[in-house]
């Protein structure tokens, strides 16, 4: 294991000298742009410059690459946008160099993205209504990094507190994602712009004085920074989707992200080419050298049957005869979820296809062109789907999309590998140009495009792997999806980088959102089945939904339907208008509240917590294993009618949000719950002096807490008591009268509240809450 101290003189220097002098620098610095390299040279046609000669296809049938030698027009000279790096490098000045200029080419081309809007006026008009306007995702994804670093002590203070509140959770239409614009008050394009720079500075300190530790594992704090760059990758293909999705007139061409160019040729007809059966073996090792994102990493085997598969992706012009046959107004061949997109959105055809007196045109990220027929069509998984179910009707096949596992199979048939240093022999990676091309580019093996161009759809919604686990911080990246409502996109887009770009990466969408998605049709008698309904099965949050909504251990009753029903008792003939039930978990105390308040909000830092209680509001039930001996567990399913609560879910909302850092909008509540929250916060004495601003006054703020401090969560420095101060024992409580004193007065004497923790079926936590009741002045 290779080992770096943080050596010299520079790390005597405070950091906020070093990152004050690294912005100052880089104002001086000329003026260079944000695009990491100029953009493409003319390549001439498009059959002279990305199309192999034939004699090249044949000979290249077999490579087992996407990082195979390039067509001779291509300007291989050129570095490729850099590849994730290899995190075991054991000279730690390679592994910190490497790692710079990694997250310099990310942050730069990021920003240069950027460049495509027109005016500060395209950063704050959404593109489409449900996502947030693009000033977010310019800065989220620099608050992305503080908001990790800090989680991993690399760093102990943040650089904005009310930017890496606001920039802090993006959207994906799940229940607690806030899309309303009134909560917002977004910064200038400029601030946020200098926010960046402040970002820049810091992480790039990070990684020039920061001790390494070669390798950088899951638990090296290193980890957050090589997070945080392959976040921006994923955030630099999204954007570019919703820059798509903006009108033209808040859009512009800038260097770097010039569409290839369209020779106008028609595509050659789709065949079907046999994948023999085989084994498919997907999931990454905690120690392998690659980064990963959590859903990859554990283990999957799989027995594929013999299928057909297309050779080409489904081309603009393939898909034209499903339109043409009125595929758009009849519903026959759509799901239910089809049917009700289609009457929701009223679409007639692919979103970016447009419709002129001229004829068809197709919209690119900053301009409409001529319909290039032999590009891949871009459409949602519902629009996939239903083209398949056309295409089994009208051939008498059964036509449907790939697995998942089919798609590995299919990768493995063509013999590929990941990408390499040398530019893809694939539109991947934006090593060839901000667009798709034709469909037939790039051959792999007896097929084209089996990645590259456009991501491909699959009928597997996603799922965890055998042995799979969350990251400590971001436990949320995965496992929202985990609903049956989100699948699986293969292969990469033309602007899928990094991570993006691997055999192991797993990402997935909901169906009805758009992408540079396409897709490409096999032909199976195997149904395409998807993975069993999904039980929590992560121990933590097991243990969590058996501790708010099931049995009762030992006598003891329910904690948090304990500690609602003092809140409610201590409101006597307060107004019972809001509660705010921060830290609320799995949400038992959020839905209890509500059985006597108006409207109760439920708030937590993990999203995996809320999502708890998120599934008892979407279906009434809530389904997780518990275990009992060993390998053995039970299947336990709780309802809100069995808990007499149906009634009081429709009174609840839940969002996640930072208790030290809440968004602006958590405020004017009549009740304020902090249920063993202030001994897990990272800056308790910032939230008790905070939070009478939440509060209206002679409303109530009760706290409960078994005041176990620990390192892991709060620093030592940040302990409210649990120490000698001046000589004397300081407790917590002490520490808790001293910080609330100013806004605050202690109605009655403290109380323990007793709460049990089932572990396995003979091991119980069980512990002593002390619940102080303070009245706002």
């Amino acid at each position: 294991m290779a080992t770096e101290a943080a050596a010299g003189a520079s790390a005597k220097v405070p950091i906020d000298a070093r990152i004050d002098a690294q912005i100052e620098a880089r104002a001086k610095a000329p003026d260079r742009g944000c695009a990491p390299r100029p953009a493409p040279r003319d390549r001439g046609s498009l059959n002279s410059s990305l199309r192999m000669p034939q004699d090249r296809i044949r000979q290249e049938s077999d490579m087992p690459s996407t990082a195979a030698p390039l067509p001779p027009a291509v300007d291989a000279s050129a570095a490729p946008f850099m590849r994730t790096p290899d995190l075991s490098e054991p000279d730690t000045g390679r592994l910190r160099a490497a790692i710079r200029r990694y997250f310099l080419d990310t942050f730069d081309r990021y920003e240069s993205l950027f460049q495509c809007l027109a005016g500060d006026e395209a950063y704050f008009v959404k593109p489409i209504p449900l996502r947030h306007p693009l000033i977010f995702y310019f800065g989220h994804t620099a608050t992305f990094f503080v908001n990790k670093l800090m989680l991993t002590r690399l760093i102990d203070r943040r650089l904005d507190h009310r930017l890496e509140s606001v920039f802090a959770v993006g959207v994906d239409e799940m229940s607690w994602d806030d899309l309303n614009d009134a909560h917002y008050d977004w910064p200038s394009v400029a601030e946020v712009r200098a926010y960046r720079g402040r970002v820049r500075a810091l992480v790039l300190d990070l990684i020039d004085h920061a001790p390494l530790q070669s390798p950088i594992g899951w638990q090296n704090p290193w980890w957050a920074i090589v997070m945080g760059v392959e976040h921006e990758r994923i955030h630099l293909e999204t954007s570019s989707v919703l820059i798509r999705q903006h009108a033209l007139k808040y859009v512009r061409s800038a260097p770097g992200w010039a569409p290839l160019p369209d020779a106008g040729g028609e595509p050659p007809a789709n065949e079907l080419v046999r994948v023999s059966a085989g084994t498919v073996r997907v999931g990454k090792a905690f120690d392998d050298p690659q980064y990963g994102w959590d859903n990859e990493y554990g283990s999957h085997v799989a027995q594929i049957e013999s299928f057909e598969a297309g050779r080409y992706l489904v081309s603009n012009r393939e898909y034209l005869a499903f339109v043409e046959a009125g595929g758009y107004r009849s519903h026959r061949d759509w799901t239910e979820e089809g049917r009700q997109w289609l009457d929701y959105s009223q679409a007639e055809h692919p979103t970016f296809w447009v419709k002129k007196t001229q004829g068809w045109f197709l919209r690119l990220m900053t301009e409409e062109i001529p319909m290039p027929w032999s590009w891949p069509v871009e459409v949602n998984y519902l629009e996939a789907k239903a083209f398949c179910n056309w295409m089994a009707a009208e051939t008498g096949q059964p036509v449907r999309l790939p697995t998942e596992d089919e798609w590995y199979r299919l990768y493995d048939a063509a013999g590929l590998r990941d990408p390499g240093d040398q530019p893809c022999a694939a539109n991947l990676h934006l090593d060839h140009g901000a667009s798709s091309c034709p469909v037939d580019t790039w051959r792999h093996g007896d097929w084209y495009d089996v990645v590259g161009n456009v991501w491909q759809w699959t009928e597997t919604p996603t799922y965890p792997f055998d042995g799979f686990d969350v990251h400590p911080i971001y436990d949320d990246f995965t496992t929202p999806t985990f609903d049956g409502r989100h699948n699986l996109i293969k292969g990469g887009s033309w602007i899928a980088c990094g991570n993006e770009a691997v055999r192991a990466s797993r990402y997935a969408f909901r169906r009805h959102f758009f992408q540079h998605a396409g897709f490409r049709y096999v032909v199976s008698h195997a149904p395409a089945e998807a993975p069993a309904a999904y039980y929590e099965t992560d121990k933590l949050m097991s243990e969590y939904a058996e501790f708010h909504y099931g049995d009762s251990y030992f006598g003891v009753p329910s904690f948090p339907q304990t500690l609602a029903r003092r809140a409610i008792e201590a409101m006597g003939e307060r107004p019972r208008r809001r509660a705010l039930d921060l830290g609320c978990a799995s949400g038992r105390a959020t839905f209890e509240l509500a059985r006597a308040f108006e409207r109760v909000t439920g708030v937590d830092f993990s999203a995996r917590f809320i999502n708890q209680g998120v599934q008892l509001i979407q279906s009434g039930q809530l389904r997780y294993t518990l275990a009992d001996e060993g390998e053995l567990v039970s299947y336990k399913t709780r309802t809100l009618a069995e808990l007499g609560l149906g009634e009081a879910a429709e009174r609840v909302e839940f969002f996640q949000g930072d208790a030290c850092n809440l968004k602006p909008q958590f405020t004017d509540y009549d009740l304020v719950l902090a249920a063993n929250l202030i001994d897990r916060l990272y800056d308790p004495a910032r939230f008790l002096d905070q939070i009478h601003e939440r509060i209206v006054p002679g409303g109530l703020l009760l706290i409960a807490s078994p005041y176990t401090w620990l390192e892991e969560h709060t620093p030592r420095a940040s302990w409210l008591g649990g120490f000698k101060k001046d000589a004397e024992n300081y407790t917590t409580l002490d520490g808790l009268k001293d910080h609330l004193a100013p806004h605050f007065r202690l109605l009655g004497a403290p109380e323990d509240v007793p709460f049990v923790i089932r572990e396995t079926r003979r091991k119980f936590q069980h512990t002593l809450s002390e619940l102080t009741i303070w009245e706002r002045r």
